[in-house]
């Protein structure tokens, strides 16, 4: 069969991005700023300086919910009527998705256009003095390429990593910055207390700049105020959005903490909206309640890999629903606490809820609430994590809604650090002595937490011991895999073999494992 020259086109692309993935660990400490000042020279060779310089652009830096902000913020101002460009990290399925026009990821014939115009004036123009830009360089570069050539009203920038010295910084005058909740991620990097962390996002902080935050601990709220009066930053704590102001709607996103991040996004569109001196901007000082624009960007935002449900479409209508993988990029203590209590809801109140699938729900509700579930937990995480922490908690917050894991499957991340594109090959040979240790704390936990009164030897786990080949190790309530398409290919297996039993699989841990499995299962 010949290929598809616009797929071989668009992998030719990939290839020539992943030639820019120099670290293969995030964890290399070299990262202290690594000559940020190259970035003035790339963007000069681009030829981007003046048009950088007259974006109306809205920052947000934070440890958690800075993409979930960006997404309420970009929903609003394109609800409000404003071309929007939002810029994101990291992409799930598609490298696109971090370039979203109007709210839809850029398309294959623009992304192509402007990646080779970028890519090829800077090997033209980059030596050994100013090398190539690194992987996340290079997209923050073409970010603001496609913002300035499509001409968006406003461009949302969400930090990738840090602050002060990330490539999104260059930008030395935004129209407002955010900081989102704080907490320890990446510590490697950023320093090992919440003041440090708190330090280096405060590193968006521009001279005069308004800025906005939510509450937060002591130690990171001291040196965010600390860092804006040395700016003179005006800079506002902003309380959670009241639900009642949604006039009965629910956010487009869903948990609790996402009220925090509708209330800072409320913020920075109204600064935005009065600073860029816009019409809508005048009704919004004098009243309690939210524009219409407002609510409906609100309610209608959507994240992809955040509290997102997808009933596996494997199964024909006859077993719709038989097995639901309920997919969040959760990956820090708190985050993974919310990711449990969400999870927990959904199995308490269960309905598969893929929005096109209410009339197949329907038809087979009657008769498959009599059918037991049972939840199984597909994890991993980066290595830089702790798992002692993450695991526990994770199991903990679920035990704690009466929700317990028949079985962890641990499994590698297919979509390497060194290579993008759909179709990256994992390595034949894969190192698993990382998911061999998550395995091993979970069996710990497990069993300390059952104090030797066995409950999970019944049907469903004599099942498990038999195909041992497709499993590298099974332990008594885990099992490592090689791969994700194999962990997949165990539980449909394993639902085919218990037709009695509904499979709820919470994907967490990782959000490149959240898209690996998206990619595999909406294939």
């Amino acid at each position: 069969m010949a290929e598809d020259p616009k797929a071989t086109a668009y992998q030719e692309a990939m290839d020539a991005l992943s030639s820019l993935i120099t670290k293969r660990s995030r964890a290399d400490k070299s990262n202290n700023g690594d000559r940020f000042e190259l970035l003035v020279d790339y963007i000069k060779m681009l030829d981007l300086e003046e048009s950088i310089s007259k974006m109306k652009v809205i920052h947000v830096a934070g440890t958690k919910g800075k993409g979930s902000t960006c997404t309420f913020t970009e929903s609003i101002l394109r609800n409000c009527g404003f071309h929007t460009g939002l810029f994101t990290s990291p992409h799930l399925i598609d490298v696109r998705e971090r370039f979203r026009l109007n709210g839809v990821d850029i398309c294959e014939e623009k992304y192509m256009a402007y990646f080779w115009w970028c890519f090829d004036r800077l090997k033209e123009k980059t030596n050994e003095d100013i090398p190539m830009p690194s992987y996340f360089r290079f997209l923050a570069l073409l970010a603001f390429k496609i913002f300035s050539a499509e001409q968006v009203d406003v461009a949302i920038l969400e930090v990738g990593l840090g602050g002060k010295f990330d490539a999104t910084n260059v930008v030395e005058a935004p129209v407002v910055c955010g900081i989102s909740s704080l907490g320890y991620d990446h510590m490697e990097i950023l320093g090992n207390t919440l003041g440090e962390i708190a330090g280096e996002k405060a590193g968006i902080f521009k001279h005069g700049v308004p800025a906005f935050t939510v509450p937060q601990p002591e130690e990171a709220m001291n040196v965010l105020k600390e860092k804006a009066s040395q700016l003179d930053v005006p800079l506002q704590v902003v309380p959670p959005l009241d639900a009642n102001l949604l006039n009965g709607l629910k956010l487009g996103l869903e948990g609790e903490h996402q009220y925090v991040n509708a209330g800072l996004a409320v913020a920075l569109c109204s600064s935005w909206l009065q600073r860029t001196g816009r019409a809508e901007a005048a009704h919004l000082e004098h009243t309690s309640s939210l524009p219409e624009q407002f609510i409906k960007g609100l309610t209608t935002a959507s994240l992809q890999g955040r509290a997102q449900i997808v009933p596996d479409p494997y199964f024909d209508v006859d077993n719709y629903g038989e097995l639901v993988f309920y997919l969040d990029g959760a990956h820090s203590p708190e985050s993974l606490e919310v990711c449990a209590r969400w999870f927990s809801q959904q199995v308490l109140s269960y309905q598969p809820q893929d929005k096109s699938s209410h009339e197949l729900v329907s038809k087979h509700l009657n008769e498959r609430v009599r059918k037991q579930t049972t939840q199984i937990l597909l994890f991993n995480c980066m290595s830089v994590r702790d798992p002692q922490v993450l695991l526990p908690r994770l199991m903990e917050t679920c035990a704690s809604h009466g929700v317990h894991f028949k079985k962890a499957l641990f499994v590698p991340n297919t979509s390497v650090y060194f290579k993008v594109g759909s179709h990256s090959l994992p390595p034949t040979e894969v190192d698993l002595s990382w998911q061999f240790t998550l395995q091993k704390i979970w069996e710990n936990i497990m069993h300390s937490n059952r104090g030797g009164d066995d409950k999970t030897t019944d049907a469903f786990s004599e099942d498990l011991k038999d195909d041992s080949e497709m499993r590298v190790r099974s332990g008594e309530t885990s099992a490592v895999f090689s791969s994700l398409p194999l962990a997949i290919k165990w539980l449909r297996d394993t639902v085919q073999q218990n037709q009695s039993v509904r499979f709820q699989v919470l994907v967490t841990g990782s959000l490149h494992l959240v898209g690996d499995a998206l990619r595999l299962v909406k294939k």
